[in-house]
């Protein structure tokens, strides 16, 4: 991992026996859903597996350890995060029959992937034949001029770079500031509208996200301090 820290390797792909492979090739195919996962939660779970049906595929995870908007992670950081995905998670729902079972495709324990890679072009060109199974908020950021120094060409050689990997894009909708959006929401360059498909809302929806389990969880540590309880921190539990 120090070596990935370093510079001096693009990828660490991490077993869920603890094996770390360096610049390891992935199969031709298979899906990679990034994020932060912090924390994992099972809106990350079904829509891995959701993907995993769809394209008849292993999805794995994968965190970059630099990212375009915040402070590159710490190794601490990092390995707090792996330790979530080398155990079972709890499967949700069918999107149309709650409490009725699931896709009944298994993705824990999990592989992940960390690389240096923040931006989806990069990755593609680290994972030439994936498809990247992504929220509408990423795919909005992958389609915004802002993080291509307000340049619209930009863009268009950020879709051409993922074409010329040979990857695609599979999109999920997400709440935004309280409305639901899609990929049909997206204002997509019309030459490269083929590198995206919608996962539809009767397959996946999951109003939930890491930001707001995040908020959540610091709102019940300052309940707690506040009525004198003090917390697994102060007690000398680990995190």
């Amino acid at each position: 991992m120090q070596r990935l820290l370093l510079g001096e390797v693009r990828t660490v792909t991490v077993y869920p026996d603890g094996r770390l492979v360096e610049d390891e090739p992935l199969p031709t195919g298979v899906g990679i859903l990034p994020g932060s996962f912090n924390p994992l939660h099972i809106g990350h779970v079904g829509l891995a597996q959701v993907a995993g049906a769809m394209l008849g595929a292993e999805v794995l995870f994968e965190i970059s350890v630099r990212n375009v908007d915040k402070q590159p992670l710490r190794e601490e950081d990092i390995r707090r995060r792996l330790a979530q995905f080398a155990q079972e998670q709890p499967s949700p729902p069918s999107p149309g029959a709650p409490g009725e079972g699931d896709t009944g495709v298994r993705v824990f324990p999990a592989r992940v992937v960390l690389t240096d890679a923040p931006l989806i072009a990069q990755k593609a060109q680290l994972f030439p034949g994936c498809t990247f199974v992504i929220g509408y908020d990423t795919a909005a950021r992958l389609l915004n001029p802002v993080y291509y120094e307000g340049e619209e060409e930009g863009v268009r050689r950020a879709l051409a770079t993922i074409r010329a990997a040979g990857c695609r894009l599979l999109v999920a909708g997400r709440l935004v500031e309280g409305a639901y959006h899609t990929l049909a929401d997206l204002d997509i360059p019309a030459e490269f509208a083929d590198l995206f498909q919608a996962i539809p809302e009767a397959a996946f929806r999951m109003d939930i996200s890491s930001s707001e389990i995040r908020a959540a969880t610091a709102d019940e540590r300052r309940k707690t301090e506040d009525r004198g309880e003090g917390t697994s921190e102060d007690m000398g539990a680990a995190p």
